[in-house]
């Protein structure tokens, strides 16, 4: 049985799909492919199925040479059900998570992005929509220590 990791932002098309690409990346290069699965979803409905935003995807080109995939999708209940880890990029997109379960029994299952950091210190991933390409880029750089450490962590719990 794979192990199943959701990446969860605000819209679904800056944040969560790079975790998810950056992730599908890592996971492909330590030859771990048919063992982890990775999806993203959004606490919004704002961008149901849109690609991820331009200017994310040219800093993940750029600065990794990886195309970034997926459809903006929201996050829902069954989620909790279908997925072992769950990834909030800030702090209130892991409250709206948990508003989701409406129940204590899914709290495990949900973390911090930035928990998995072993270079960066911040806390969150910030959200660069309203800003300029040096935002998109230090989510690129956030999100790959980030992916690193997680990728660490889920082989150790195999």
């Amino acid at each position: 049985m794979p192990y199943k990791l959701l990446f969860v932002c605000l819209g679904n098309i800056c944040r969560s799909p790079s975790a998810e690409n950056i992730m599908n990346y890592l996971i492909e290069q330590a030859g771990w492919s048919d063992r982890i699965i990775c999806d993203s979803a959004g606490t919004s409905s704002y961008h149901i199925g849109s690609s991820p935003d331009r200017r994310m995807s040219a800093a993940a080109a750029t600065k990794l040479g990886i195309k970034l995939h997926g459809q903006a999708r929201q996050f829902h209940q069954q989620d909790f059900q279908d997925f072992d880890l769950i990834l909030a990029m800030d702090r209130a997109n892991y409250e709206d998570i948990l508003s989701v379960a409406r129940t204590e029994i899914y709290d495990h299952k949900v973390r911090l992005m930035c928990e998995f950091c072993s270079r960066h210190t911040l806390k969150e991933v910030p959200d660069p929509y309203y800003g300029g390409p040096d935002g998109f880029n230090q989510v690129i750089d956030l999100l790959v220590d980030a992916c690193e450490g997680l990728l660490t962590y889920v082989i150790n719990q195999q």
